[in-house]
């Protein structure tokens, strides 16, 4: 197994926290059974002790010390119990002393030769003390009666628990290594076994391509971050997909209408080749010919350039603050000769104050293509209506025209590139479908909305939410920014289009 993956360090940490709570469960048993033998050898120490009190409280000032003696060996039976026990009369007589233990477990001649003699202790001061080497509990206390003053020594074998003791340890020695090795091994099949969806995602992945991207991850049943991480991974994969498409598509048409103006312009070429008896009107009017494709393909790769640079994620070039009514005056203004050329009235009355923040080129880019894509499909003597006013949570642009309408199934299309509900009338008013496609662009950098209705025979409207600023412009503030971004209305200009 490699130390560095995964699975092996899930594995060590697994089995070095059961191996920790392993011997901290044997540490804590094998103590507590300690402390809990050697507690009851004091109780009984103690009792045995109290029962010696009371037969020498009980026994007459006249007593004799033999029949002392053999009142002690009636009730306590030393010998049978294991036991050590020796009563002496101060200064120093000695009444009983018990004989050997049933068990050999200790030598009386040589315990009762390490306990001091004498001892004055009083009841209230008797503290057992542990003689390891002679596995015994002892201890001493001194009484007064009235047949005298004695010290009694009372010793309790702690072999039985000792061997008991021993018994645990030896068993613990074994049992550890063993459950810390089935521990491990167990942990060892768990993380395997926990893993193997991890496994079967990296399969399903490796499977993964360009032309293979329908393929979807195993989303297994935890409700944990597992199932989380393969949802989410499908959901990019889902995502991933559709763009793939959209690149495919949005090339496929792009190559498509490039096609179109530079066949034209070849055919054109190739007859101004063939054909040496041109006049000169004949001639410029080939030439003129040639120049509106070129035109018309110029136009088409300024949209493109345009889109290409949006999908990278450009970022506003200079955002400030801007009055939406005076950009739409000074743009309506500067695009009502075009109207004109066709007939067209552009209405500017409803025009209202609104304060946006955002890039003053992007926005007005927005406004020239919405009212281009109007005047391209509004017949003459027909009207543009501009609208913008504003409230607490966003300022509004509209864009209404009296045109030719959307068809209904159409609505929903017409941002996407290349687009167009009438294909024929779009190619010729040179719209490529691009220019929907770009304000769609810009309002999302924006993080303005943009929607359409439209009635067929009555016309259309686009409305552009963009979320409200409160913020204040000086009375200079709304020609600076107008004044700012008509620069560029050349290159904003040739990258309009309609839909």
């Amino acid at each position: 197994m490699n130390p560095r993956s995964l699975a092996f360090r899930l594995t060590a940490w697994y089995t070095l926290l059961l191996g920790a709570t392993f011997l901290l469960v044997a540490a804590v048993t094998f103590f507590g059974l300690q402390h809990y033998l050697r507690s009851n050898l004091q109780d009984s120490l103690r009792r045995r002790t109290t029962e010696v009190e009371q037969i020498l409280a009980r026994a007459p000032s006249d007593a004799a010390d033999d029949a002392i003696a053999q009142e002690i060996e009636l009730h306590l039976a030393p010998e049978a119990n294991n036991r050590f026990i020796r009563v002496t009369r101060v200064p120093g007589k000695l009444v009983f002393l018990s004989g050997p233990p049933s068990d050999g477990s200790f030598n009386r001649f040589d315990f009762a030769a390490r306990l001091p003699s004498g001892n004055t202790k009083s009841a209230a001061e008797f503290h057992p003390a542990i003689l390891p080497e002679q596995h015994l509990i002892v201890g001493a206390t001194a009484t007064d009666t009235v047949s005298g003053q004695y010290v009694l020594e009372i010793g309790l074998s702690m072999l039985p628990s000792e061997m008991a003791l021993a018994r645990l340890r030896d068993l613990l020695a074994v049992l550890l290594p063993t459950l810390i090795g089935c521990a491990a091994v167990g942990g060892y099949l768990l993380v395997m076994r926990a893993l193997r969806p991890v496994d079967r995602l990296s399969q399903t992945a490796e499977q993964m391509s360009l032309q293979n991207l329908s393929l979807r991850l195993p989303v297994v049943a935890t409700g944990d971050a597992l199932e989380r991480l393969s949802i989410s991974l499908n959901n990019m994969l889902g995502r991933l997909r559709d763009s793939v498409q959209s690149s495919r598509r949005f090339l496929a048409d792009a190559s498509h209408e490039l096609r179109t103006p530079l066949t034209v312009i070849k055919g054109e070429l190739q007859e101004l080749s063939n054909e040496g008896g041109l006049t000169g009107d004949a001639l410029r009017e080939r030439v003129g010919s040639v120049l509106e494709e070129v035109a018309r393909l110029e136009h088409l790769v300024s949209g493109l350039l345009v889109l290409s640079r949006l999908d990278a994620g450009e970022t506003l070039r200079e955002c400030v603050e801007l009055d939406l009514a005076e950009l739409a005056r000074s743009t309506a203004e500067q695009m009502r000769l075009m109207a004109e050329d066709r007939g067209i009235a552009i209405e500017l009355s409803a025009l209202n104050r609104a304060v946006i923040r955002g890039d003053g080129s992007r926005i007005k880019q927005i406004v020239v293509n919405l009212l281009d894509n109007a005047i391209r499909f509004t017949p003459a003597r027909g009207s543009v209506i501009l609208r913008t006013s504003e409230d607490d949570t966003y300022a509004l642009l509209e864009v209404i025209d009296t045109g030719v309408g959307i068809p209904k199934a159409s609505l929903p299309l017409v941002f996407d590139r290349f687009y167009r509900a009438d294909e024929a009338r779009s190619r010729d008013d040179g719209g490529a479908g691009l220019g929907l496609s770009i304000v769609k662009s810009i309002c999302s950098m924006h993080g303005a909305d943009i929607e359409v209705s439209s009635q067929l025979g009555e016309g259309s409207c686009f409305r552009v939410r963009f979320p409200r600023r409160r913020v204040s412009l000086d009375p200079a503030r709304p020609a600076d920014s107008s004044e700012r971004v008509r620069a560029s209305t050349g290159q904003i200009l040739t990258t309009s289009g309609a839909s």
